[in-house]
């Protein structure tokens, strides 16, 4: 079996869950990291074993041994690695956003269709097997058309004013931060197991933290800053968020994205409501699909292979009554990728769980809409996006 070299740009959190990943298909080897911190970078790249430590995202680029280049770098540098890697021929793995708004988006996305190679935006919780479950349902039709669709994302680790991150700065984070982390990652997968795309949006964003004390040390995702030297700065993205929607079959929806929501560590759910037959997936029972029924009990399927639809099995890794959990949705994700690469297709196929740069600019276009809803005073306001 040809093993694939794989070179990692950014090596925070989200990093060593890439490495977790890829090492688990058994055809990887992480040959290189590129950090903007290489001396702390070298100290983990150690622990990691691994060989090679580069100072820019443009020298691991270039490494002849690297040959899927994954981004897990702050938003404002999705688009400079992406490009650095198309012109050197990688195959992209990105984290989301795809980019820091739409217009750069639709660039990279275009870039990366010319350029012929792999490319995917890590939305992972299209990876949890209960997820593809309701999927699969929807498409099939069993509870007929999809009328509504609801649910929400809610955290706490913005709650106070001395926690700080990259997040908040619209320089770094982009324009909106609570919608464009984690709004993005709902709607995303509202679109993906529904099959339908959100048409409209009508928005009310909030900032509820005003002001926050940013830290003299470089800013890092869940900083908090107490005790530490810093400075007061105002904030102007959203920290809450609500929003109407309507999707193109004339279905409505609404999300509820905050998060200074406290005691809501990461708290996701999404439901669909059909003719007959409602769906519910919630994060905090990842392993269950909760199936509504008007004229008979309700229902609460477990995760069991032989349970589910025999397209999703391969999605399962355990047997029933054995836990899995969030590295293995996001496994799941990269098997799929690399799969794509050793047969070397560079799309996938419709029924593939892998969002392309396509699904990543559309989400980009998606939080854009969003932006304008709110700026314009609460006005629906459609999802441009060019095909």
């Amino acid at each position: 079996m040809n093993r694939i070299g794989m070179g990692l740009v950014g090596f925070g959190l989200a990093g060593t869950h890439h490495i977790d990943a890829v090492r688990r298909l058994g055809f990887v080897d992480v040959v290189a990291v590129a950090s903007s911190h290489p001396d702390a970078a070298r100290k983990k790249a150690e622990q990691y074993g691994i060989r090679k430590v580069y100072g820019s995202f443009e020298e691991l680029a270039a490494d002849p041994e690297v040959q899927v280049v994954h981004n897990t770098t702050p938003n404002y540098l999705h688009a400079p690695v992406i490009m650095a890697a198309i012109a050197n021929g990688k195959h992209i793995v990105s984290d989301k956003p795809l980019a820091i708004n739409s217009t750069e988006a639709l660039r990279v996305w275009r870039a990366a269709q010319a350029a012929g190679i792999v490319h995917a935006v890590t939305f992972n919780y299209r990876g949890n097997p209960l997820v593809q479950e309701a999927r699969c349902r929807l498409a099939a039709g069993e509870s007929g058309p999809v009328q509504f669709v609801h649910g929400g994302f809610l955290q706490d680790w913005l709650l106070e004013e001395t926690d700080y991150s990259w997040r908040v700065d619209p320089a770094k984070g982009g324009r909106s931060c609570t919608v464009g982390d984690i709004g993005s990652h709902w709607c995303d997968l509202a679109e993906h197991v529904t099959g339908l795309h959100i048409d409209s949006v009508l928005a009310d964003f909030t900032t509820v933290v005003k002001t926050r004390q940013r830290p003299a040390v470089s800013p890092q995702t869940f900083l908090h800053a107490e005790g530490e030297p810093t400075e007061t700065v105002e904030i102007t993205s959203e920290d809450l968020a609500s929003v109407l929607l309507r999707f193109e079959n004339g279905a409505r929806g609404s999300l509820n994205v905050c998060q200074v929501a406290a005691g809501h560590k990461n708290d996701f759910w999404l439901e669909v409501n059909c003719r007959s037959g409602s769906i519910l997936w919630d994060r905090d029972k990842h392993e269950e699909l909760w199936l509504g029924h008007r004229h008979r009990s309700n229902e609460v399927l477990v995760k069991d292979p032989w349970l589910l639809h025999e397209s999703v099995r391969r999605y399962t890794r355990l047997p029933g009554g054995h836990p899995e959990g969030y590295s293995d949705d996001f496994c799941n994700i990269l098997s799929e990728v690399y799969d794509l690469i050793r047969r070397g297709e560079s799309q996938p196929q419709s029924s593939s769980i892998v969002a392309t740069f396509k699904d990543g600019y559309r989400n980009n276009c998606i939080v854009d809409a969003m932006l304008a809803s709110h700026e314009s005073g609460g006005t629906w306001t459609k999802v441009e996006c060019e095909q």
